[in-house]
């Protein structure tokens, strides 16, 4: 099945169509995309970049402040809560905002690439509580930025943040030989070394061994944090002295410098087979688990070719025919699919039912984004089902009974429901990030998932839509006849509505 341009750049290459929303018509309007997003500011952190690098900062002196007083101390304690809970709270803002981000951006290409890249260079929330502030902030500022200029400049920019050095214990490796090292009798921590040369730029079974390893974790020591305010630094009393080789080459003297472990990454970022591994790993991506070899090897010649402008090879990735070939062959992974959803339906005027909806039921109460889920749900249907009837509530306990399933279903409709499904926001499994094949996602478990979810979405947002006109609208001409029939002869508008997002068309891309 040929699809048209416009149907296909806006499934494959962003997150689907929302109404009243332009689409692109050209390779150049996708690549104008990424041009416009990497110059407008997300919507998170909340409060902005700045405000919350200042947060961070005051968190540090009041943390610093609890520390100094007994553990057994009642009032400290409580103190230590409450800055459990802003940073838990503040962390489950910023996924909301990062889940509406998709969901309103008209840059569907470049969130799609700012998700790629995020999970690329992988950071969890869940590695400590300062995680919570610094993983929103990372994705800000270290990743957006840069993603429409050159990879070697996002390598270092991912690698130096604070985030990356905290999730991947570089903060605590130290040159065996240095002095604090040797005062301190502790060593040298792999991980960062590690994930740089196997996730990050050469890939796995590019030839490196683990004397590569080792020598990368040694270049590496000296870039750590300063615990006061959790920025980057570089300390030399902790950068193992001498040089090490990496793949063949030198770096580093008597007296260790940035300059070493940058030159290490400036020609990480160089080498030949960083560009096939990432020019691989994005084609398989956007287009298909094992993508066509023509496609890959074009990429990786414009990658070599320009030095690793990221800008270029995305363009030579959309003018390859492979690109538009073979429609469906990837799967919408649970967020594709969540904010692909809201977006088809998200009518209504300025922002879109949905996003007021979601924006106004933020739980103020609940000020940990992991509490919840499906088991909260149901419980809360359960105590509405139990209720007392209408005229036995009064009109205050009728409100908040009101407020409180509207927070439920937007938890369900939201954060939840990408925890259920497997890929909660900043939290991945592992430094690889998220599964990114095929079946990994379309699993029957999975499609029981999505198909709850798009029963309670289309319940709550579908209202006078009709199912064969919304069909049309959210898969353009990517609806299959046997789809156009099943939802047709729906016994009643929600159900068909449910079956639109429940087709195979709407979970693949």
């Amino acid at each position: 099945m040929s699809l048209s341009f416009p149907t296909m750049a806006v499934i494959r290459f962003g997150y689907g169509f929302r109404p009243g929303e332009a689409v692109a018509q050209s390779n150049d309007d996708l690549l104008q995309q990424v041009a416009t997003g990497v110059k407008t500011p997300p919507t998170f952190p909340v409060g902005g970049v700045e405000e919350r690098h200042a947060q961070i900062a005051r968190r540090q002196i009041e943390v610093r402040d609890v520390g100094r007083h007994s553990p057994d101390d009642e009032t400290q304690r409580d103190r230590r809560k409450a800055l459990q809970r802003q940073a838990q709270r503040a962390f489950q803002l910023d996924a909301n905002a990062r889940l509406m981000q998709a969901v309103v951006s008209p840059n569907g290409f470049y969130e799609r690439l700012s998700t790629f890249w995020t999970n690329h260079f992988s950071t969890s929330a869940n590695k400590n509580l300062a995680m919570r502030l610094l993983v929103p902030l990372y994705e800000a500022e270290a990743i957006r930025p840069r993603i429409g200029g050159r990879f070697a400049d996002l390598l270092r920019s991912a690698t130096e943040h604070p985030a990356m050095l905290i999730y991947l214990d570089q903060v605590e490796s130290l040159g065996p030989g240095s002095k604090v090292g040797l005062r301190q009798k502790k060593g040298l921590n792999e991980n960062l070394g590690r994930e740089l040369l196997e996730l990050h730029t050469l890939g796995a079974g590019s030839g490196y061994t683990q004397a590569d390893v080792r020598a990368a974790a040694m270049v590496l020591t000296g870039l750590t944090i300063d615990r006061q305010e959790l920025d980057m630094m570089f300390r030399s009393n902790i950068a193992e002295p001498g040089s090490h080789q990496v793949l063949g080459v030198s770096y580093g003297d008597a007296k260790r410098q940035p300059g070493d472990y940058l030159s290490l990454l400036d020609d990480l970022a160089a080498n030949p087979k960083t560009a096939l591994h990432i020019s691989r790993k994005l084609a398989a991506h956007f287009i298909a688990d094992q993508p066509d070899e023509g496609l890959v090897t074009a990429m990786t010649t414009t990658w070599k070719s320009t030095g690793g402008d990221l800008s270029a090879v995305y363009a030579t990735m959309l003018d390859h025919p492979a690109a538009w070939t073979d429609a469906g062959a990837k799967a919408r992974q649970p967020f594709d699919f969540v904010v692909a959803g809201l977006r088809a339906l998200d009518s209504g005027a300025g922002s879109g039912d949905v996003v007021a909806f979601l924006q106004a039921n933020q739980d103020e109460d609940d000020a940990d984004p992991m509490a919840g889920g499906m088991a909260g749900n149901v419980m809360a249907d359960q105590a509405m089902a139990n209720a007392p009837s209408a005229p036995q509530i009064s009109p205050d306990k009728e409100a908040i009974v009101k407020r409180r399933k509207a927070i439920q279903t937007a938890r369900a409709l939201g954060q939840g429901a990408l925890r259920r499904m497997g890929q909660p926001i900043w939290l991945p499994p592992s430094p690889a990030g998220f599964e990114e094949s095929f079946s990994a996602w379309i699993t029957a478990s999975q499609l029981a998932e999505r198909l709850s979810w798009a029963r309670r979405a289309t319940t709550q947002f579908g209202q006078g839509l009709d199912p064969r006109d919304f069909l049309k609208a959210t898969l353009g001409d990517a609806a299959r006849d046997d789809t156009i029939r099943i939802v047709s002869q729906a016994p009643n508008k929600t159900t068909g509505l449910m079956l639109a997002l429940a087709s195979p068309e709407f979970n693949r891309r």
